[in-house]
């Protein structure tokens, strides 16, 4: 491996310009509006699924309900993590995270879902996770190595959006359906 060589003086040079864009430096190669777009969809999904795992949370019922529902507070809470850190990320590029009610469930990769049952709640958050890792495996390659930063993000999301799915599908297993 031959030695690390940069141009010090001229990235100094560069981060003097344009200051106000912040993290957004001309090594940034993405094209950040729309990286911006798809992060306040990914925002609206980590949202409905914040509120569809509460609902399902508040709503679980019957024998097996209270490990079922840890689980649905143990995920609403992690779902939430993940909005706020796609929040920040937006912003550190400049944008304006969308989080206006009108338009969240059109926005949402995911649907919101209201089952009646503790086996149709399971079901529509596995449903829900499934697409979410679909949607962020796509995501993950779109970006590439054109934004890093935010595909790291991704990725994690992404894992915990694959554990949340391995939950479920082991709940529906545990509650026998």
């Amino acid at each position: 491996m031959d030695s690390f060589k940069a141009d010090i003086e001229e990235i100094r040079r560069r981060a003097q310009t344009k200051m106000q864009d912040g993290a957004v430096t001309p090594f940034y190669k993405a094209d950040k509006t729309k990286v911006v777009e798809v992060l306040n969809e990914v925002l609206a999904t980590e949202t409905v699924c914040t509120l569809r795992y509460r609902n399902h949370y508040w709503m679980a019922a019957g024998i097996h309900s209270r490990a079922v529902e840890d689980e649905f507070k143990e995920h609403a809470i992690q779902e939430q993590e993940h909005a706020d850190m796609v929040a920040k990320r937006i912003t550190e590029l400049g944008g304006v995270p969308n989080l206006d009610p009108e338009g969240l469930a059109k926005r949402s990769h995911a649907s919101y879902g209201t089952g009646k049952t503790l086996e149709d709640m399971i079901k529509e958050d596995l449903i829900a996770e499934r697409i979410a890792i679909a949607t962020y495996s796509e995501i993950i390659r779109w970006l590439g190595n054109d934004d890093p930063t935010t595909r790291r993000m991704m990725e994690t999301l992404l894992a915990t959006e694959e554990e949340h799915a391995d939950d479920m599908a082991k709940l529906l297993v545990r509650i026998g359906k």
